[in-house]
């Protein structure tokens, strides 16, 4: 144990890793007995491997029936920086990592990170992607700003929406949201659907996007202050390719692991200056949309969500992916979804396609009509109701 320990001082660590792995070795001398009676079979070489085999050591192999209940402190202290210290060492690996390796890491990381849960949200945001917040169903609405609820039925929304970045402790962020959402277009808009995202489109946005804060005087008469953290969760659903979404407890595990000045959750030029540019001049986001094929369609999911897909750099625990809120959700039982008291089903709110979809499925329903689907889900969107719709083409189609 005292060789593994003492192992880093040989190891090219950077200033971050080598302060972490100080803190470490004070810990670990509060837990020195314990620690010494564990054999040690691996003896990794670098910064990266040494922390996952101490986490695993401390996690599955150090005897915590010998344990003071006062020597647990220091040990979930530590836990917690080998975690850090995991995700430090994995970002570091990004700075001069080539596609290939960017995105087999990705794939590596699959099931522990639920990569394919993390693509079903980004699909289905993919496909209302066009669609103005304002007409967006509440639901979707929450979905695409970060925020899941009880309403979000598991049949439908088979996703956590709070992958990549939760915005539900923002209560002003989402009373804006709720409240002024044709505004929140405006700033979105200037960030283009396609192609490259200049300075100045994200400044314009940065600018309509922090006017709607200082002018929300609900609780503070001079206006609120605009977070960065619930803005880059907007900006990563538009453009995942050039966007990372943030959250106040990632920034400097990110700026730490990423060797760039760390920002805080209020300068927006910090942001881009620092970690936009930062991850637009690694070779992996560089690298040109690999070529389609049928062998390689999870590389191009994966290069189209390239920039947000960093967030799978981080440190995941073996329980992560079943700590979804989707996966709570439908793993909850049947009984316990209802409300206390009372046995009143809530709906979930269709959203226009479902509503489009169920009726033209209909046995009465012609032909023609289902060529019509996307003139049906636009006026639907619109507010209107399917049944007079559908009766109107009927009327000058039929």
């Amino acid at each position: 144990m005292r060789k593994l320990l003492a192992s880093p001082v040989k190891m090219a660590l950077s200033d971050a890793e080598n302060t972490i792995y100080q803190s470490i070795l004070q810990y670990a001398t509060e837990l020195s007995l314990n620690l010494m009676a564990v054999k040690v079979v691996e003896h990794p070489e670098n910064f990266l491997n040494w922390s996952t085999e101490l986490l695993r050591i401390t996690t599955e192999d150090l005897n915590q029936d010998l344990m003071d209940p006062p020597q647990f402190v220091p040990l979930k202290k530590m836990q917690d920086l080998l975690e850090k210290a995991i995700s430090l060492s994995q970002l570091k690996t990004t700075k001069i990592a080539p596609w290939v390796i960017y995105s087999d890491f990705i794939q590596a990381q699959s099931t522990v990170q639920a990569l394919d849960e993390r693509f079903r949200l980004l699909d289905h945001i993919d496909s209302i992607r066009s669609t103005p917040l304002a007409q967006m169903t509440e639901l979707d609405l929450l979905a695409f700003a970060g925020k899941h609820t009880n309403q979000h039925d598991f049949n439908i929304y088979d996703f956590d929406c709070e992958w990549f970045g939760s915005t539900k402790g923002a209560k002003v962020f989402h009373a804006i949201l709720q409240t002024k959402a044709h505004e929140l277009d405006k700033a979105l808009a200037h960030i283009p659907l396609e192609g490259e995202v200049t300075h100045e489109h994200y400044q314009a946005f940065v600018a309509a996007y922090t006017e709607l804060f200082t002018t929300y005087t609900e609780n503070k008469p001079a206006g609120e202050k605009a977070g960065v953290a619930p803005a880059t969760r907007l900006l990563a659903m538009r453009r995942p390719d050039q966007f990372v979404a943030l959250t106040n407890a990632k920034v400097d595990v990110i700026c730490q692991g990423l060797s760039i000045t760390k920002f805080n959750n209020f300068n927006f030029d910090g942001y881009w200056n620092e970690l936009v540019l930062a991850v637009r001049s690694f070779a992996w986001w560089r690298k040109a949309q690999p070529e389609a094929t049928d062998e390689n369609e999870v590389e191009q999911k994966i290069w189209r969500n390239r920039a947000i897909l960093l967030d799978l750099y981080l440190f995941a625990s073996p329980e992560l992916a079943g700590q979804s809120n989707y996966v709570r959700l439908r793993d909850k039982p049947v009984s316990t979804r209802k409300a206390s008291g009372t046995t009143r089903t809530k709906r979930t709110k269709e959203t226009a396609e479902m509503i489009v979809d169920k009726r033209l499925a209909s046995d009465d329903m012609p032909a023609y009509m289902q060529n019509k689907r996307n003139a049906l889900i636009s006026e639907v969107k619109l507010g209107k109701n399917i049944d007079q719709v559908i009766t109107l083409m009927r009327k000058i189609f039929g």
